[in-house]
């Protein structure tokens, strides 16, 4: 199959003073539910590990340090606060509602936490357009208490953190590489600080933003997105060893029918009239399905999205063989 090279992209790139207007969408979707930092500092209990009563880090904890460590990096921007996306509500109620029916306690009576946290907070001040549309500079994280062993003793807590952009056209999140760790274990709150700190300071902006500026420079024809889309279907069938040859894919089948559907429905990313489609296009394709992942597999699979599209511009760039786009 022949790869298509965009040798128009410079008349594709919609100038900066063009750019689409924000979108008022949610970062993440999936069954969340958005809440304020304040709730989860006043309103919600904190769950211990059982054979020794030791308090894990809360999600309150978790998002006022990393706020409090962006004002410290970025000193002369203003994040903005914290937007907060929560999963998995676990209920609880007092000693003194023993033998209540859960219709008859009272709000002080009942207790509550989340099993499952997203925040993001965007800093404003640091932002660039690609293909049209601004991009602002976001970091964010995800707390997960069902991937901790809470009925042990205090042991190294996980936690998941990125620094990356914010498409302000769709929400959509771009994470790259290095900008995200999904094993930051730790014993305290100043160890959490210490491994945020030197994720964002490590972050190679530069680099990132030269990557996803080239996205749209390069395209696949009708015939290959739909030849691209099958191949994605048969990887998630196929055997161990084969996989071990193939670059990986980790979205579900119904995420590959939301990016079909919006390959011609997206206000924003979808088709040419001729039925191409940019490397920038379908990244936000692949990113704005992934809204519909839960909260500990959203971050993870928003990376995938963007080494996957990286893969395939490489291989388009370089005439190299690429599994995805191969007969």
């Amino acid at each position: 199959m022949e790869i298509i090279t965009n040798q128009t992209h410079n008349a594709m790139v919609v100038p900066a003073n063009e750019v689409v207007q924000e979108s008022e969408g949610n970062f993440i979707e999936a069954n969340t539910n958005k809440v304020s930092i304040n709730h989860l500092k006043n309103d919600c209990t904190i769950p211990v590990f059982a054979k020794d009563n030791e308090s894990t880090v809360s999600h309150y904890q978790f998002i006022n340090k990393t706020y409090e460590i962006v004002k410290g990096l970025f000193p002369t921007t203003t994040p903005k606060v914290p937007d907060i996306r929560v999963s998995h509500t676990i209920k609880g109620r007092t000693p003194s509602a023993i033998g209540k029916p859960a219709k008859e306690l009272l709000a002080h009576e009942k207790t509550l936490y989340y099993e499952r946290c997203a925040f993001l907070i965007d800093i404003p001040q640091v932002t660039q357009t690609i293909n049209g549309n601004e991009i602002t500079l976001s970091v964010g994280g995800v707390r997960a208490y069902n991937q901790e062993n809470l009925y042990s003793k205090k042991s190294l807590e996980k936690f998941k953190v990125f620094i990356g952009f914010k498409n302000m056209v769709c929400t959509n999140m771009c994470i790259s590489t290095d900008g995200f760790s999904n094993e930051v274990r730790i014993f305290s709150i100043t160890e959490l600080e210490e491994q945020i700190t030197r994720l964002f300071s490590s972050y190679n902006q530069e680099s990132h933003l030269e990557i996803m500026n080239q996205m749209p420079q390069y395209r696949l024809s009708e015939k290959q997105f739909a030849h691209f889309i099958g191949k994605c279907r048969m990887y998630q069938h196929i055997n161990k060893q084969e996989k071990k040859e193939i670059f990986p894919i980790e979205f579900n089948d119904g995420q590959l029918n939301t990016v079909v559907k919006n390959y011609y429905n997206d206000e924003n990313f979808h088709r040419e009239q001729n039925g191409n489609i940019n490397l920038w296009n379908l990244y936000n394709l692949f990113t704005e399905a992934n809204k519909s992942s839960y909260i500990d597999s959203n971050l993870e699979r928003n990376v995938n999205a963007y080494e996957l599209i990286q893969n395939l511009g490489n291989s388009i760039q370089n005439g190299s063989y690429n599994w995805f786009l191969s007969n």
